[in-house]
């Protein structure tokens, strides 16, 4: 006897019109943001990638914890480091410790292309995303999205327990 086929919770017209008002304008911010670091060369990912080196101490950190802070694969990662260290922003190091891992290090010429490129993306930012909500706003959407990230964490990190 086949098995019952369990048919699916459609969205409601609501539910669907705030799941799609998100997707549409988080690719219009991403897209945005992407071409406003065009002037400084830099892509999403790799302005990304520079905050990141840049709030680590020393402004080192192992690829490994940049890929998952910077929520990128590390295969992804790999590719973007060899761009930017090409570009002078990074260099890669062996660990001294282990041989297994490496470094991802910020170069000084990778901190003066943050710090150029901070106040234009910073003023995107609020030109074309916080401009456009009162205090209330930016404290509710920044609860849903703790609550949503908090969900896709747990259920990816049951995921990898169960591989």
């Amino acid at each position: 006897m086949p098995a019952k086929k369990i048919e699916p919770k459609w969205l409601s017209p609501k539910e669907l019109k705030a799941w799609r008002s998100y997707i549409i304008a988080s690719r219009r911010l991403w897209d945005a943001m992407e071409i406003d670091l065009a002037p400084h060369e830099l892509s999403m990912s790799d302005y990304e990638i520079l905050v990141h080196l840049s709030e680590a101490p020393d402004r080192q950190i192992r690829m490994s914890e940049l890929a998952e802070s910077a929520m990128i694969s590390k295969s992804r990662l790999s590719h973007r480091m060899k761009v930017m260290e090409k570009a002078g922003w990074v260099r890669r190091e062996v660990c001294k410790i282990d041989k297994r891992g490496q470094f991802a290090i910020m170069t000084d010429k990778g901190w003066k292309a943050i710090v150029k490129a901070a106040p234009d993306h910073v003023a995107s930012i609020r030109s074309r995303f916080i401009d456009h909500m009162t205090a209330k706003d930016q404290e509710d959407l920044a609860r849903i999205f703790e609550r949503v990230n908090n969900k896709m964490r747990e259920q990816f990190q049951n995921c990898e327990e169960d591989k």
